[in-house]
């Protein structure tokens, strides 16, 4: 099955993206959404892939995508799905909030089901493959408990939402493990003239993605040394105690260091092709990745993946 992508953004998960289209079978990208003011301009980053400053304009130009890939901040991405999926195209996103995830849910399934087309969020790593891993931990070991250690390394989600704040000129927000699925967060900030650290830091705490955590931040110069404080690298260790039936102390682990944008580039273009099967056979709405099944998310023939993967 040939599948057609647009990407919406090209930022750090929508030019992961690309790349991670070039390296699968069945997708190719028509085209990419992104700013008026950086419409031809890194090229490198296209991939030969045209860009365009709206989606009507992608739609005039080449032909209408299967499905439309997120690359927006979490905050931007379901008004946008939802547009989208009343016109009755499908996207995949992979929005981070996760105390909203259940109300988005509800108000795509909506959309979606009007619209015809299907949308498939919180698909990155966590949530995404991460909730995966935590519903066959459960399915394993029904009474017990979860802990999800992220990091340490720079969360994408978070440090996005420190440069919407009003004095941040740059931000990097950092991820740190403190055991038992409790975080800190350190980050560090590249403040704008006429803006105090003590501003930006009470800013910084009333917002979703700080609210919980206990929370550091640090005033640089530039950039420039931001780039020296975090690479895109993150991860994430996973541990369930329970039991199985009547055998208790059963101890699950799942362990990963990633690069945060290229992984959660490539599930995307997994749940990309997820959406479109669902789409074909007509089972319309909204569906996170706990919800498809795996087979879905891959290439290939169903009875050789059963095969290879059985």
């Amino acid at each position: 099955m040939a599948i057609t992508a647009a990407v919406l953004g090209l930022g750090n998960i929508g030019r992961c993206v690309l790349r991670a289209i070039e390296r699968v079978p069945d997708v190719t990208c028509v085209g990419v959404v992104r700013r008026q003011t950086s419409i031809g301009k890194t090229p490198y980053d296209l991939r030969g892939v045209p860009d365009f400053p709206s989606f009507d304009d992608l739609c005039e130009h080449v032909e209408k995508p299967d499905v439309v890939i997120m690359g927006l901040p979490s905050r931007l991405s379901p008004g946008a799905a939802a547009e989208l999926l009343t016109r009755g195209f499908c996207t995949v996103d992979s929005f981070d909030i996760h105390e909203r995830i259940v109300e988005v849910v509800g108000s795509l399934e909506n959309k979606a089901e009007k619209g015809h087309a299907v949308a498939v969020t919180a698909a990155g790593w966590d949530p995404g493959t991460d909730s995966i891993q935590r519903a066959l931990f459960e399915a394993m070991t029904p009474v017990g408990t979860t802990f999800t250690n992220f990091g340490r390394g720079r969360s994408m989600g978070h440090s996005t939402a420190v440069r919407s704040i009003a004095g941040v000129a740059d931000a990097t927000a950092i991820t740190i493990p403190l055991g038992g699925g409790r975080h800190s967060r350190h980050v560090f900030v590249v403040l704008e003239p006429g803006y105090t650290l003590e501003q930006v830091e009470a800013a910084i705490k009333n917002d979703p993605y700080f609210a919980h955590d206990p929370l550091q931040v640090t005033a640089v110069k530039d950039s420039a040394a931001l780039e020296m404080v975090a690479d895109a690298s993150h991860g994430v260790m996973m541990e369930r105690i329970g039991a199985s039936g009547s055998a208790a102390n059963q101890q699950l682990r799942f362990e990963m260091r990633i690069d945060n944008p290229a992984l959660t580039a490539q599930i995307l273009v997994a749940s990309a092709r997820a959406a479109v099967r669902l789409r074909n056979l007509e089972q319309y709405g909204c569906y996170t990745l706990i919800d498809i099944p795996p087979i879905m998310l891959l290439p290939g023939d169903r009875m050789e993946l059963l095969g290879r993967l059985v």
